[in-house]
């Protein structure tokens, strides 16, 4: 079988995050800049490997003060760490239509592996005739194992920033 290239379609993509605020309320946040490669056998996406980098500048929560903090020192330091990259290892299926995502997650100078859940939603023609293919991704990552330590207690006892960051991933790709 031939090997098959899909390239993500940018503008149909989204890359997001959340994380707890005060420990009460989650915030939201994208990177817009962002590439992602699949590779499949055919169009079957059984045993596809995946990579994606993102601008680590490109971070957005709606906020340009909190956007001013996150690419400080105190978290993504993006003058010394511009990208977050990501590389597949597996690609497994559960069910049909879910799967599971394995792979190395470099983020601020550290790589830990991560495992995320994934729906495959199809693969249809646009009314241009591209080939694309739909995937929702979540999962979950401690922000502290990659080095983003930085918070603040709170007069209450708890922390201003959350450890865990929940991943909300939007990825349309376009067969080459």
């Amino acid at each position: 079988m031939s090997t098959t290239k899909w390239s993500v379609d940018p503008t149909h993509s989204e890359i997001g995050f959340k994380v707890k605020h005060m420990m009460f309320t989650n915030v939201s946040g994208q990177f817009t800049k962002f590439t992602a490669e699949a590779t499949t056998n055919g169009d079957s996406f059984e045993g596809a490997s995946f990579s994606f980098s993102g601008d680590i500048d490109s971070v957005s929560t709606g906020n340009a003060d909190r956007d001013g903090h996150l690419l400080s020192g105190d978290f993504f330091d993006a003058a010394q760490f511009p990208k977050i990259t990501f590389e597949s290892t597996a690609f497994n299926k559960k069910n049909e239509g879910e799967y599971t995502l394995n792979g190395n997650l470099s983020l601020h100078g550290e790589t830990k592996p991560v495992s995320l859940d994934v729906e495959f939603g199809g693969i249809a023609k646009d009314p241009w005739g591209n080939t694309k293919a739909g995937f929702t991704i979540t999962g979950k990552i401690n922000r502290k194992d990659f080095g983003l330590t930085w918070n603040s207690t709170l007069e209450t006892g708890g922390v201003l920033v959350g450890e865990e960051v929940k991943l909300a991933i939007e990825l349309q790709f376009v067969k080459q």
